[in-house]
């Protein structure tokens, strides 16, 4: 198994980013997807997830409305639109699934920097 992210970057506030996460090893389109984000000295969170068909997608109360989680099972890639980016959106991003009830994957991640 293993996640890929990409996309991350240094950004000013208000800009967008659009975050991939490219899966392999496993039946992605089996599987509900998650993105988690941890700033320093933060727990790491949840941002958003999606349902393995992408019909259902929930998100953090911080990011609603600026940020969309989608996915693209013919391609196995996770994604995360973010809009009016702020300086508190500044974390490692992370893509997130878990199999069964004692499997749990972490991708390595991805820096997002938003800062004048």
């Amino acid at each position: 198994v293993q996640l890929v992210e990409s996309g991350g970057g240094l950004v000013q506030p208000g800009g967008s980013l659009r975050l991939s996460c490219a899966a392999s090893g496993f039946t992605f389109s089996s599987y509900r997807m998650s993105w988690y984000r941890q700033a320093p000295g933060k727990d790491r969170e949840l941002v958003a997830h999606i349902s393995s068909t992408g019909a259902y997608r929930n998100y953090a109360d911080s990011v609603k409305g600026r940020f969309t989680i989608s996915r693209d099972n013919a391609k196995n890639t996770v994604y995360l639109q973010m809009n009016s980016l702020k300086p508190e959106d500044t974390a490692v991003y992370y893509c997130y699934f878990v199999r069964g009830t004692n499997y749990s994957y972490w991708g390595q991640g991805t820096q997002v920097t938003v800062s004048s």
